[in-house]
């Protein structure tokens, strides 16, 4: 998981954040893509990413790690069966962000994170 930053953190406490962070890795390992903000795409890829290096080794230490942050079995399991092994002759650039514009209400800057 990696450290909370120094500054804003979403809004939040950083125990807060990493939690957002688990719940946006989450979401996109079960659906393939996620639409969020800018800020939030850019925090959950290095995280995403590790997960996936680590689901492509596929040993039980690895999956307990992933377990320690994505705390649900199913996504954990469709993450070492189903999403891993697309990636085993890949060495990297498992997401991709796209840039959507700002949003209607409140002006952010909306962007799409999906598993290349």
């Amino acid at each position: 998981m990696p450290r909370p930053r120094k500054g804003a953190r979403f809004g939040n406490s950083g125990a807060h954040e990493k939690v957002i962070l688990a719940n946006l890795a989450r979401s996109l390992f079960n659906e393939g893509s996620v639409i969020t903000t800018l800020g939030k795409a850019k925090a959950v890829r290095p995280l995403a990413e590790k997960m996936i290096t680590k689901a492509r080794k596929g040993d039980l230490h690895s999956r307990r790690v992933v377990l320690r942050t994505i705390r649900d079995n199913a996504v954990v399991t469709k993450l070492f069966d189903d999403v891993a092994p697309r990636y085993v002759g890949r060495p990297g650039g498992y997401t991709r962000i796209t840039k959507l514009g700002p949003r209607r209400g409140d002006g952010a800057e909306v962007a799409v994170i999906e598993l290349v």
